[in-house]
């Protein structure tokens, strides 16, 4: 809806929308339109299909839009990219590349409700065909508009053709999923007019807002949509295909939030290579074990889900170990290395969760087998030479003390 309401702040001259939201009409039966069929691209509000007549609007709401009245993008892709223009003296300005940082786009992105700038450069969506803005910007990055900034006198006061300053900020992130013990499955929520909302919709568009909000997440594809808990949010309808959810449209009715599970559940796991010989050492392509040495390959997650296993894979060969995952992580222990463990390893977690089995592999380990300096029979052999030594050692101190002890009493 967003993109249909976009005309309006252009017509009354007024920036680009910012925000949406609905009221009660003063007395039922008011004359009221309904629009369809806008782009956001209209000149005019009169381009569009319009609906007109006492009691189109059931005499229940009318649509409220706050514009940003007085810095707008234009000729972008959306609503959070285009050419910076300023409202200078009732007329819009472009703004010289040399008079706008970056500290200068956060604000405009904040203001326009985008998220951080993206990409910032001159000519990058055209020239404007009006007048260029005549003062430097000096934001410090925390206004809430940028004609809160400072400003000075532009040093040189040209701006060479293509250089209008162009800005693409990123999509807010205002879509969150709660509740579901990971960031990629629980209930629906939008920020919205400076709260968390629940988002809703209808039982024939839930899996296509579903499919945007998996995509916005960066959570894969979606695995299942449930009903949501009792508490009623603001419809929404997409078409699936969109890149955010603030691209679909809004429903003024209240609707059942829903839940969202998504393929990427599961976050990555860690593996990780230790021994108890001294037999592991750093080399130029990743950890290098002695032959006849013992090493141990640890596979842990963060404690998102209770349960779950752990599946050990070996590339170029069809071994494999699983153990279950106690407190989230597990040991592989291999008691002496030889040629035949020398290749890749990676940790595959697998958990049944949401009535869904979910998997998530790590990092390849990449292990290499070298010879040792010395026969690992012999490293053994002193070892326990060194441990009985320590043990004989220790004995004879303490039987020599306890002797002087009991001098020392008898004297």
């Amino acid at each position: 809806m967003m993109r249909q309401v976009k005309f309006v702040c252009r017509e009354m001259d007024c920036g680009n929308p910012v925000a949406e939201s609905r009221g009660p009409l003063a007395e039922y039966g008011r004359r009221g339109v309904r629009l369809s069929s806008c782009s956001g691209d209209e000149s005019s509000i009169r381009q569009c299909d319009i609906t007109e007549g006492r009691g189109v609007c059931n005499g229940e709401y009318y649509h409220h839009v706050n514009c940003s009245e007085s810095v707008r993008l234009v000729d972008g892709a959306g609503l959070c990219s285009g050419r910076v223009e300023v409202k200078s003296n009732q007329s819009w300005a472009s703004v010289c590349e040399a008079d706008f940082d970056r500290q200068d786009a956060e604000v405009v992105c904040g203001e326009l409700g985008c998220g951080a700038p993206a990409a910032l450069q001159g000519g990058l969506y055209g020239e404007g065909e009006g007048q260029t803005w005549d003062k430097e910007f000096q934001c410090k990055g925390k206004e809430s508009l940028l004609l809160d900034c400072d400003t000075s006198d532009r040093e040189n006061n040209t701006c060479l053709p293509g250089n209008a300053v162009g800005l693409t900020c990123s999509e807010p992130d205002d879509v969150r999923l709660v509740g579901g013990g990971s960031r990629c499955a629980g209930g629906v929520e939008r920020y919205d007019q400076g709260e968390w909302r629940t988002v809703g919709a209808e039982d024939w568009d839930q899996e296509d807002v579903a499919a945007v909000v998996c995509r916005q997440l960066g959570c894969g594809s979606t695995v299942s949509v449930l009903p949501g808990n009792t508490t009623r949010g603001f419809g929404v309808s997409c078409y699936g295909s969109e890149s955010s959810l603030r691209k679909c449209s809004k429903i003024y009715d209240l609707l059942p939030g829903l839940t969202v599970i998504c393929s990427d559940l599961l976050v990555q796991p860690d593996i990780s290579l230790t021994d108890s010989m001294g037999g592991v050492s750093r080399g130029h392509q990743g950890p290098e074990v002695f032959r006849g040495y013992s090493f141990t390959i640890t596979c842990s997650t963060q404690p998102q889900y209770p349960g779950g296993s752990f599946l050990v894979t070996f590339t170029g060969s069809n071994r494999t170990q699983t153990q279950p995952a106690v407190n989230h992580s597990a040991a592989f222990v291999f008691p002496a290395a030889d040629d035949s463990h020398q290749g890749n390893y990676r940790c595959v977690y697998d958990n049944y969760v949401f009535s869904h089995d979910f998997s998530s592999e790590s990092e390849l380990l990449s292990l290499t087998i070298t010879a040792s300096p010395l026969p690992a029979f012999i490293i053994r052999h002193v070892v326990v030479l060194l441990i009985l030594l320590t043990a004989i050692t220790t004995s004879y101190l303490y039987y020599k003390v306890k002797t002087f002890t009991q001098t020392l009493q008898v004297i």
